[in-house]
């Protein structure tokens, strides 16, 4: 069974950087999609950067240029490495993982099958 947790959530003032870790383990991140979402208070959950199983990377509109995510297989972790941040991006940040490919459904959150318990990130203007 994949177990995830994510972690390096916290309070930043605009234009600072975070980098947020997903270790995974039960599961070889290489071989699955591996996503991050966001929820911000009252709002639902959104898609905010995703590698496939075909290692192909999307991002979202609002966060291109700014968040990179990337993974490292021998320490089995998925990075979001998150720069100029803005007030917007302040949300609970989850980790996700399915071993399907997600192709269409890349940013479809209800579609993907394992997630980590979120960790906040708080963006001060």
């Amino acid at each position: 069974q994949v177990q995830l947790m994510d972690s390096g959530g916290a309070p930043v003032q605009a234009g600072g950087s975070l980098r947020l870790s997903c270790q995974v383990s039960g599961g070889v991140a290489g071989g699955l999609a591996t996503g991050w979402f966001r929820q911000a208070p009252g709002k639902e959950r959104e898609g905010v950067a995703v590698i496939d199983t075909d290692r192909a990377t999307t991002y979202a509109d609002s966060v291109k240029g700014r968040f990179t995510i990337s993974r490292d297989i021998g320490k089995n972790i998925v990075y979001l490495d998150m720069n100029n941040l803005e007030p917007n991006d302040t949300a609970i940040y989850y980790c996700a993982a399915d071993p399907r490919r997600r192709g269409w459904f890349r940013f479809r959150w209800r579609e993907w099958k394992h997630w980590g318990p979120g960790t906040e990130v708080s963006v001060s203007s």
